[in-house]
């Protein structure tokens, strides 16, 4: 059954349209919103004109087919002359077909490989070393995970990296969160918590935790950054960020891999700040201090 999503390029004359919101095809494409189906097939879905842009316009990543109707199309026009320039399978599909595809895509879908970095490849890649990692630790909501994703991006990021016990990156409510950043941004998933903190620190980079319960306040960190004190950690050095669970946190035993735990002052009335949220404000407050 799942042919159709590993290899496009079998259209023939007269059946360029795909018409039938039942065919297999369509079902295939629609059945990459499982893990099963993406660990079985090795590909996932990419919804939606901003990610599928992105896509088709990374050359490290391997687009299967892109599917668009042909409104699709002419208004995303260069994305389908991307998915031409990359020999990546074009096939239009009428409105009912994209959205039993996917009813999140705008009309516009893909069909990638799955993308396995490791540790290992962010560690020796060419270049300078990383300067500035986001670590997911039991981080299980789609939304949060890709929001971080993006930010780190933003932030100029080197990597983002999540625990086994976190949420696939190849989700779709992953993919879509991260608006195409995911393509930008080395992004390890399936990794052990304190080996990987291990390695980070052994390249060079401070592990700080983030933690509403920290003894360090990050304004204080960023007041003394390029000049701070002995045993205060500056934030101009390398470092890797370790986030926790939406719900619980960090717990004791991941807080204490650390060098040290960090808190987001709240200077307002509000009882917390969302992961995300909490993800976005350190990373750019190193991306800060390191420029």
């Amino acid at each position: 059954m799942m042919a159709p999503v590993v290899d496009e390029r079998e259209a023939r004359p007269g059946h360029d349209v795909l018409e039938n919101p039942g065919a297999e095809r369509v079902k295939a494409v629609r059945a990459l919103a499982t893990r099963a189906m993406r660990t079985r097939t090795g590909t996932f879905l990419v919804e939606g004109p901003q990610a599928v842009r992105e896509a088709v316009l990374t050359p490290t990543v391997r687009v299967r087919a892109l599917y668009v109707t042909e409104q699709a199309a002419a208004r995303y026009d260069e994305i389908v002359a991307a998915a031409h320039a990359r020999a990546v399978p074009v096939r239009r599909g009428t409105v009912e077909v994209l959205q039993a595809m996917s009813a999140d895509a705008q009309q516009v879908v893909a069909v990638a490989d799955r993308l396995t970095p490791s540790l290992q490849d962010v560690l020796e890649r060419p270049g300078p070393p990383p300067r500035l990692v986001a670590l997911l630790a039991h981080v299980r909501d789609p939304g949060n995970a890709g929001t971080v994703v993006r930010a780190a991006d933003a932030a100029g990021a080197d990597a983002v990296v999540l625990t086994q016990e976190s949420v696939d990156v190849h989700n779709p409510k992953v993919v879509r969160s991260t608006a195409g950043s995911l393509f930008h941004v080395p992004t390890v998933e399936g990794v052990s918590l304190a080996p990987t903190i291990d390695r980070l620190r052994a390249a060079g980079l401070l592990a700080l935790a983030a933690d509403g319960a920290g003894e360090l306040d990050l304004d204080d960190l960023l007041d003394v950054a390029g000049a701070a004190p002995t045993g205060v950690p500056d934030l101009a050095r390398p470092t890797v960020w370790l986030f926790g669970n939406e719900a619980w946190g960090l717990r004791e035993q991941d807080r204490a891999l650390a060098d040290a735990v960090v808190r987001v002052p709240i200077h307002g009335r509000a009882e917390s700040l969302n992961l995300a949220t909490a993800a976005t404000v350190c990373l750019y407050a190193s991306a800060r201090a390191h420029r």
